[in-house]
């Protein structure tokens, strides 16, 4: 849960319209911001409403001090978002975002009308798989420029939405990139711990699907949104 005095930052954001149900809210990855999924909402063609947010520190979103980039931090402002939408959403999210949209699910079920992972995992149960990791998102912070300390916000300290996740009910997509090593293995266990009613490998794509292979996501996203 969110700590009581955790309150949302100045987040960018932006919707489209569209006159169907349910909204999509798409949250980015690491490092990113909302403007990765411009290519893949236009080829949804604006059937639904469509709300992008970029998370504090990226984009146009505030940089706030460091120690405010922590997962309730990211949670307070996904919250923010998500009230934002009309009625049950369903939560689209690439590699962090898919990580955050799980754990909302956990905090907000009622409120979710299905999940979207792209290229995500669920977090780390072994302790010292989560201190490589976060290892790994020192070194990247470096060369990457990102504001001091919000690298935080793509790490894990704990095991809570791996031991949570068979909790989830909700209906979920699976979208991987052929070339995605890294989370492959993570589409096996969203298959046995969720109501995955479909895992879509796109050839030839990497880790951002979304962006390089927008057409066959789309169409995914499509054929899911139209079986719920």
């Amino acid at each position: 849960m969110v700590a009581p005095d955790v309150t949302p930052a100045r987040i960018d954001t932006f919707s489209t319209d569209g006159p169907g149900t349910p909204s999509l809210v798409f949250t980015h990855g690491w490092a990113n911001d909302r403007t990765a999924w411009d290519g893949l909402v236009a080829a949804l063609g604006g059937d639904r409403p469509c709300h992008t947010w970029s998370l504090r520190g990226h984009g146009a979103s505030e940089v706030t001090p460091v120690g405010t980039y922590t997962r309730d931090h990211a949670l307070a402002d996904f919250d923010s978002v998500l009230d934002a939408a009309v009625g049950p959403a369903v939560l689209v999210g690439h590699s962090l975002g898919g990580y955050l949209s799980l754990a909302q699910a956990l905090r907000r079920p009622d409120d979710i009308a299905g999940l979207v992972l792209v290229g995500a995992g669920p977090g780390f149960r072994k302790e010292e798989a989560r201190v490589q990791w976060n290892a790994n998102v020192t070194t990247q912070a470096a060369s990457l420029g990102v504001p001091e300390g919000s690298e935080v916000i793509s790490m894990h300290f704990d095991s809570w939405v791996l031991d949570e996740i068979a909790t989830i009910t909700v209906p979920v997509l699976v979208v991987l990139g052929e070339r995605d090593k890294a989370f492959a293995a993570s589409a096996s266990v969203f298959e046995k711990n969720l109501d995955v009613r479909q895992t879509v490998v796109v050839p030839g794509a990497g880790h951002n699907v979304h962006k390089s292979h927008a057409e066959p996501v789309a169409e995914a996203i499509s054929s899911f949104l139209s079986n719920l």
